[in-house]
């Protein structure tokens, strides 16, 4: 089957344009990747059901990827504890070749078909756990091997892939299929297939950790405060909610360290 993903770009002689023509054919592009993501929103919103019904009991999220899926996945993994406030260990990113091919490729290591399901294993995957794969071409063998490995042990499991159709799909219980069309640089999907990949990456760990209680109204009550901006904004939650000032607010958020708990403490003495 052809692969939507390794179709020719729609433009031709890059090399010949301008930097103005360059930058608006790719932002040209891009604007296409917002309606592709939105025609898949019955497919997330079924990843996103079960997901939140695994999690709800105790389950893990764990993101499963080589290469520029990888880091992706790894990317939403690592912004869900300082913006929700969970533990590291509640939503987990893996990329073929290990934490060093974060930075730098690892050649081949999304070839071996039987790593990826080694790599769930160390953190002893069971159950109750929701792997997604995520693989633009859907095809990769290190995604693949790790999903049906999943399914052959009675994991969930979905998948992100811009390739409809593809083998990553005949392993995943909650497929996401977003065709893109063809990258504006031929193959590199990095670019469309990277961007649609991160919006719904995205959509469903925040409207996971909604439902699971994170947020209240819409602001990061749980979110960590590690720096001063996040200190800051702290404050002005508790300004705004509580009508405090300024001082009394960040007194209160030293205190009990959270907004949550700032705002759970001051009201049950209210």
């Amino acid at each position: 089957m052809s692969k939507i993903t390794e179709k020719d770009s729609h433009y031709r002689n890059l090399e010949k344009m301008s930097s103005r023509e360059l930058l608006i054919n790719i932002n040209r592009e891009d604007e296409k990747v917002a309606h592709a993501v939105g025609e898949c929103i019955g497919q997330i919103k079924a990843l996103l059901d079960a997901l939140y019904d695994r999690m709800s009991r105790g389950g893990r999220l764990f993101y499963i990827g080589a290469g520029t899926s990888g880091r992706l996945g790894i990317l939403d993994a690592s912004e869900c504890p300082p913006t929700f406030g969970v533990d590291h260990g509640l939503v987990i990113g893996l990329i073929a070749g290990g934490d060093g091919a974060i930075r730098k490729a690892v050649e081949f290591a999304e070839d071996d078909t039987e790593q990826g399901f080694h790599d769930l294993q160390t953190y002893d995957i069971n159950d109750l756990d929701f792997v997604v794969g995520i693989a633009a071409s859907g095809s990769t063998p290190y995604v693949v091997g790790a999903l049906n490995a999943c399914r052959q042990n009675g994991i969930f499991t979905g998948c992100i892939t811009c390739n409809p159709g593809s083998e990553i799909t005949w392993h995943a219980d909650y497929p996401i299929e977003c065709a893109v069309g063809p990258e504006f640089v031929t193959g590199s999907t990095r670019m469309k297939s990277g961007t649609a990949q991160k919006l719904i990456l995205n959509m469903i760990s925040t409207s996971v950790m909604i439902k699971l209680g994170r947020v209240h109204d819409n602001k990061m009550v749980d979110m960590q405060l590690s720096n001063n901006k996040l200190v800051d904004r702290g404050i002005r939650m508790l300004m705004d909610r509580l009508e405090l000032g300024r001082e009394e607010a960040h007194k209160l958020l030293m205190t009990y360290g959270s907004v949550r708990n700032a705002l759970d403490n001051h009201l049950r003495k209210s």
